[in-house]
């Protein structure tokens, strides 16, 4: 795993925030993920982006059909500086990718594969079955979007795809699961938020309120069902609407890295992009700062259920 600390020092700085960065990108001379640590580690929570980037090398774009409306609509747009202030106002790690998802999508699993977008792999040489969500064009390589179809003008070699998984999806995983042990090991307990942006959604019955957030824990594998009612309860206390893994359950990162009965939990949050963008959910809007408060209020109060949690089962806390 390329993972390298800056030479920050930790007393030296005033927020105690020290950055590392791992991987790198194909054809661009930049990391692939940058992790942001408070030195302290005052909370058991990891804050993770793995649809944030927006570093697109030029051989990548010149492959895409109508590459701008394809790239805005496979980002989590913008996710990222929200979960950035949220980590500055809590002490949180936050992990972001800015490597983009066109390139690799690092909430699916690296078998996850089309194998009809890889040119030269026959039936014998594919090592695995492609998934549904693959055949319908979002696999580990996005290949299709509604509204355009195709989204490349030629195939992918093998040499690429291994290239991708080596350089971003296995580093990115690597680097985010030593994190979650690092938490656990400190605080007895650790909590993961996988943070993403959807869509407006739509209410299925008249006078239904339309969820502005889905948690996810894969329904109830993934997470302390406690801690799912709990981030909804804030929610809905705070007057925001709220879902239960409909119609987001969470993904690979959530199916890879969560280990409840270790003390490992795994969230998949979505938020709804009209809180904090514009009318084009292009750019940022005004609402930002006030999500952020309020997803910072929901990281203070899930931490300190976790830390109740991790006393009432006899696990060492940091704090104590």
């Amino acid at each position: 795993m390329q993972l390298m600390a800056d030479s920050m020092d930790p007393g030296e700085s005033d927020n105690a925030r020290t950055v590392q960065v791992g991987g790198y990108i194909p054809g661009a001379p930049d990391p692939a993920f940058r992790m942001s640590r408070d030195w302290r580690c005052p909370l058991p929570v990891l804050l993770s982006v793995p649809h944030a980037g927006r570093i697109y090398p030029p051989a990548l774009l010149a492959r895409m059909r109508q590459a701008p409306f394809a790239t805005l609509r496979l980002e989590d747009r913008l996710v990222d500086r929200v979960a950035e202030l949220v980590t500055c106002e809590t002490g949180a790690t936050l992990l972001v990718a800015d490597a983009p998802r066109a390139l690799i999508d690092l909430n699916r699993s690296p078998e996850d594969i089309d194998w009809d977008m890889i040119e030269g792999a026959s039936a014998r040489g594919r090592r695995s079955h492609p998934s549904r969500r693959s055949r319908s064009g979002l696999g580990l390589v996005p290949r299709r979007l509604a509204g355009i179809g195709e989204i490349w003008t030629d195939r992918l070699s093998q040499a690429e795809l291994e290239e991708r998984i080596a350089a971003v999806h296995k580093p990115y995983h690597q680097a985010l699961g030593l994190a979650l042990e690092s938490l656990r090991d400190r605080w007895g307990a650790a909590l993961l938020i996988d943070c993403h942006s959807m869509p407006p959604l739509h209410s299925r019955f008249p006078d239904e309120p339309v969820p502005e957030f889905v948690v996810g824990d894969r329904f109830g594998a993934s997470c302390d069902p406690a801690l799912t009612d709990r981030a909804l309860a804030f929610l809905a206390r705070n007057g925001r609407t709220g879902s239960r893994n409909r119609p987001y359950a969470g993904g690979y990162v959530l199916e890879r890295h969560a280990q409840p009965a270790r003390g490992i939990h795994c969230l998949q949050l979505e938020v709804c992009r009209t809180t904090y963008l514009d009318a084009e959910l292009a750019e940022p809007s005004a609402r930002l700062a006030g999500l952020a408060r309020l997803l910072a209020g929901l990281v203070r109060d899930l931490a300190g259920s976790l830390a109740k949690g991790g006393r009432e089962r006899g696990m060492p806390l940091a704090a104590e």
